[in-house]
């Protein structure tokens, strides 16, 4: 091996360090990967002050918890943003429903198919981030599965990638696109 190459090793390995642990060397990638995850926190924020309105009183108190849930994560995806020199997306007046939510079953799917859209994106971000910030993303894919298990009355194989499969229409609650 050259001395060059040898040279060349542990300065690379110095970088890749540096881009896990120093929030200013993210990548683009993890920046976009970011504001995706704090767009469908925001709808997900929304969605539920929907679902807590419509859903029964047995499921009020697990809604309140994801609800605040919600916002603890969309407070840390701001912070992360920033840390990365971005300028958090802010929150839109309102976000379009995947469905009519008359009553508390329909709320109960929309709690259910929150959490799904949520977990797909933080698979999105797990994929994008490094170091404490993937581990962060994955415990927020976790999360989220696990919620979306408990309002549905069950599991899917791969969280946060069942909705890949199916597609999903723009502009609804959880998919961080604004209602026009």
């Amino acid at each position: 091996m050259s001395t060059a190459s040898t040279r060349a090793q542990p300065a690379a390995a110095a970088a890749a360090r540096r881009s896990e642990d120093d929030p200013k060397d993210g990548s683009k990638d993890e920046l976009k990967a970011l504001q995706a995850a704090l767009r469908a926190e925001h709808a997900a924020v929304y969605g539920y002050g929907v679902v807590g309105g419509r859903v029964g009183d047995g499921r009020r108190a697990e809604a309140r918890t994801a609800y605040d849930a919600h916002r603890a994560r969309r407070d840390e995806l701001r912070r992360a943003v920033r840390e990365l020199g971005g300028e958090p997306e802010p929150s839109a007046a309102a976000y379009a429903l995947p469905f009519p939510v008359p009553d508390s079953a329909a709320a109960v799917r929309l709690a259910a198919e929150l959490e799904e859209r949520v977990a797909g994106v933080y698979s999105d971000l797990v994929r994008a981030a490094a170091g404490t910030r993937r581990g962060t993303a994955a415990e927020s894919l976790r999360e989220a599965a696990v919620r979306a298990a408990r309002w549905r009355g069950g599991s899917v194989a791969f969280p946060g990638l069942a909705e890949r499969s199916t597609g999903s229409g723009g502009g609804s609650a959880g998919s961080g696109e604004p209602r026009e």
